[in-house]
């Protein structure tokens, strides 16, 4: 099985670093790029050559928003997921999420086992 290939739209360079060093040892995951904006989430996201499997999103960015990010991505591949991974996972902010298209969301402050989990669960 190969590994699950990973893309990451976070603008703090401690959580890209340590989610990195965290999803590659405990998921079997490979983390293939990140980046803190919106508008270069949304150009890498849908490059022909971005063989990204699972997009996870941060809501808040240097600049834009990961809702514009979810919202461009729509028109995903059927295999491609997408996770919102946050600090303001509200009810709100969740309903919001699912309706442009995540798959999951997931809080920061408490949910990153679920992460890790719901990546060992997508088939790679």
């Amino acid at each position: 099985m190969s590994k699950l290939k990973i893309y990451l739209v976070e603008d703090s360079a401690v959580i890209v670093e340590n989610l990195t060093a965290t999803l590659e040892e405990l998921a079997d995951a490979e983390v293939i790029g990140a980046c803190a904006t919106a508008a270069e989430a949304i150009a890498a996201l849908n490059r022909p050559d971005c063989a990204w499997q699972l997009a996870i999103v941060d809501v808040f960015l240097r600049e834009g928003s990961g809702l514009d990010v979810l919202k461009a991505c729509s028109r995903r591949e059927p295999a491609q997921k997408m996770a919102v991974f946050s600090n303001y996972a509200t009810d709100d902010v969740r309903h919001r999420c699912v309706a442009l298209g995540a798959d999951r969301i997931f809080d920061k402050s408490n949910e990153v086992e679920a992460l890790v989990e719901y990546c060992r669960s997508i088939d790679s």
